[in-house]
């Protein structure tokens, strides 16, 4: 089968690999449409220590199942899937928590990912997606749990519902336009975004109806929001988020760009402010994700761009070099 496989820092080649081999209980999928996240671009720029070369990276498909070593899951079922493969058993798993697992392993890191043509995956990982569906929106099922899991999080900390809340979403990327989208079907109207890639305001403000604006040359009145979602997770972007949340407000903390920096603990703690953090999903936001796309409540996607397995390469540096305005880059094999 063809590949885009992660080579070295900033290579990815289109490479002939051997087909997958499911173990029992696992099936075979046959990758329609796989989108690139930006922990795939984090891995692509050699700064992920757990994706080594060699590694065939993605974790947001949508397939049909070519092969089942499982019951109950026949050939030919159109599905999504969670990627992160779960013990099952522990108590965050028991709980229903299960993207806090003990034992966690994931597609496109531990194991080969679906930047291919087919891929191996336990079936309880498996979504089935409604027969209507077209792949390349199934494929947003992973980015938009994200957006859906920390909303879900941030409306249990809010002191007033998200319609009466001034919002701040900082980042355009897919994580936060799919997060203004929604913020947007839960009837929040005042939704802005702060982006410094020009492209991306353009379509924040066409297809999320937010005001976006360039955070690196408009300054942000201090304690303008209720509420401030930060889908970058820059140094940068956690001082503006501390910033500009009004005291008692709420900070929902995303993106992972920095891993160390300071934050103003003193407003933090003398303004009552909730910082909440948040990783990825569960199979249940998984699942009403599935449901929620269906119904048009992320919109049209017609923001998202489609691309042949074959270009992904040149993908990739289109979107390391800004030169993308769609968020969203999805990869379909022939």
């Amino acid at each position: 089968m063809k590949a885009l496989v992660y080579t070295g820092p900033n290579e990815m080649q289109l490479l002939e690999r051997a087909d997958p081999e499911p173990a029992a209980g696992e099936v075979v999928l046959k990758i329609d449409a796989v989108g690139i996240c930006g922990s795939d671009m984090h891995a692509y720029h050699g700064h992920d220590p757990r994706r080594q070369p060699g590694l065939v990276l993605g974790h947001e498909f949508a397939g049909t199942v070519a092969v089942s070593r499982a019951p109950h899951v026949p050939v030919g079922l159109r599905v999504t899937g969670n990627p992160l493969i779960t013990c099952g058993r522990c108590d965050y798993c028991l709980q229903g928590r299960d993207n806090l697992c003990v034992d966690r392993t994931m597609v496109g890191m531990t194991r080969p990912g679906a930047f291919a043509e087919y891929m191996s995956i336990p079936a309880a990982s498996l979504i089935e997606i409604p027969p209507d569906m077209p792949a390349t929106h199934a494929a947003m099922t992973e980015p938009a749990a994200t957006a859906l899991h920390a909303l879900n999080l941030s409306m249990r900390a809010l002191s007033r519902p998200l319609p009466e809340t001034r919002t701040l979403v900082i980042g355009g990327g897919a994580i936060g336009l799919l997060a203004a989208l929604l913020l947007r079907s839960y009837g929040c109207r005042n939704v802005e975004m702060a982006e410094v890639n020009p492209l991306r305001r353009a379509s924040a403000e066409r297809h999320a109806g937010c005001r976006a604006f360039d955070p690196q040359t408009t300054d942000t009145p201090p304690n303008r929001f209720d509420f401030v979602l930060d889908a970058v997770g820059a140094k940068a972007t956690r001082k503006l988020s501390l910033s500009a949340v009004k005291p008692g407000g709420v900070i929902m903390h995303i993106g992972l760009l920095d891993w160390d920096s300071e934050i103003d603990m003193r407003k933090l703690t003398l303004a009552e402010i909730s910082l909440l953090g948040t990783y990825t999903y569960s199979m249940a936001d998984l699942r009403a994700t599935v449901a929620a796309l269906a119904g048009g409540a992320f919109g049209d996607l017609a923001w998202k761009q489609t691309r042949p397995l074959e270009g992904g390469a040149r993908a990739f540096e289109e979107l390391d070099q800004g030169r993308v305005e769609s968020s969203k880059v999805i990869l379909v094999p022939a």
